[in-house]
């Protein structure tokens, strides 16, 4: 059974940095697609980066120089590095993994796997 535990939200100010984690278990963040998404709220949920098995990595234009993605394979545990936070990125913000096979793309309807998503709120 695959599981996806995101942690490390919270409250900032704009400027501010946040590193969201995200744990796995029931498949390996080394070998397959991950990703990390968005949603605002009244709004779709929108890719914001992912980093596929040989760690290629693709960004959202909206957080490219200020979001890094990375993964630590010994605790199978994936993590989003956030500066310069602004209030547009407020939003909850998810772990997400495809099934083998898929197609590695920073798309929703892709992805098979859920965290329960954690709160980013920034404030001016």
């Amino acid at each position: 059974q695959v599981q996806l535990v995101e942690s490390g939200g919270g409250s900032v100010q704009v400027g501010g940095s946040l590193r969201l984690s995200c744990t796995v278990s029931g498949l390996s963040v080394s070998s397959g697609c991950m990703a990390w998404f968005r949603q605002a709220a009244g709004k779709e949920r929108e890719g914001v980066v992912l980093i596929n098995r040989t760690g290629r990595t693709t960004y959202a234009n909206s957080v490219k120089g200020r979001f890094t993605i990375s993964q630590d394979n010994a605790e199978n545990t994936l993590y989003l590095q956030m500066n310069s936070l602004s209030p547009e990125d407020t939003a909850m913000y998810y772990c997400a993994a495809a099934a083998t096979g898929v197609p590695c793309l920073l798309a929703r309807g892709l992805f098979s796997y859920w965290g329960q998503g954690t709160q980013v709120t920034v404030s001016s």
